[in-house]
């Protein structure tokens, strides 16, 4: 019995030798496990923030190339831009040369054409002579005034040409005075366009027609009274337009 409660004992204890020599490897073994997992841990939380990293980087490089196309896109813009504003300039550099070679031609010619003017009103019937006269006036003083451009001073003379063109077409009754035979008389004027210039005394007795070729007034019978008061009152729209009798010079036949 002293022996089998011997072996028992020695089994007994060598079981807990035994024991606590296996528990122990097996706690290192359980240490380094966990060891591991926390490095592995901070390992996938590095790799995991350099995939972040990766990430913004690659969203960057995305968003710097669409900036440069961008841009790219944008200075093409800016180059047609810029050579379309010299193709401009250039342009307007040739306009301006040539209007300075336009401009020292036309002065010329707006001198030609005022004189030609002023010696068509002095022969032409003597309508309207004062106004007339004083527009070739103010054309020849505008042609002096630096103020006034080049284009501005041939827009008068063509102004003043339209107006001369157009007293061969109007109809109309003015009041003036009209010298026959050193006598200056109040008359009223009625003109027919260009083909009737005739003029009526104040108090209706008298009556005279322009004569362009003699350059004078010629006193008409008592049988034009009725028919030039009554045209020098349509012309004021006093009276309704109508057929009137007119002393209207032939016209000449060239030979």
């Amino acid at each position: 019995m002293i022996k089998r409660s011997l072996i028992a004992t020695a089994l007994a204890g060598a079981m807990v030798v035994s024991g606590t020599a296996i528990s122990e490897p097996l706690t290192d073994v359980q240490k380094a496990s966990t060891a591991i997992h926390k490095d592995a841990a901070k390992s996938q939380a590095k790799i995991d923030n350099v995939v972040d990293q990766t990430q913004i980087l690659l969203d960057e490089y995305r968003t710097t190339l669409d900036e440069i196309e961008n841009q790219t896109i944008y200075n093409n813009h800016v180059s047609v831009l810029v050579k379309d504003q010299e193709e401009a300039v250039s342009s307007l550099q040739d306009q301006i040369d040539s209007i300075d070679k336009t401009a020292r031609g036309v002065v010329p010619l707006m001198y030609r054409m005022i004189d030609t003017l002023e010696q068509f009103v002095a022969l032409d019937v003597p309508i309207n002579m004062d106004e007339r006269n004083d527009r070739v006036t103010k054309l020849r003083d505008a042609m002096t005034m630096s103020n006034v451009s080049v284009s501005e001073q041939f827009r008068l003379v063509i102004e003043a040409y339209m107006v001369e063109n157009e007293y061969g077409t109007k109809i109309r009754a003015y009041e003036g005075k009209l010298n026959y035979q050193g006598t200056d008389i109040s008359v009223d004027y009625f003109h027919l366009g260009r083909i009737a210039f005739v003029a009526q005394s104040l108090d209706q007795k008298n009556v005279w027609a322009w004569d362009n070729s003699a350059r004078e007034w010629v006193q008409l019978g008592d049988e034009f009274l009725s028919p030039i008061t009554t045209a020098i009152r349509m012309a004021r729209k006093q009276a309704p337009f109508d057929l009137v009798t007119l002393p209207i010079r032939a016209a000449e036949t060239v030979k």
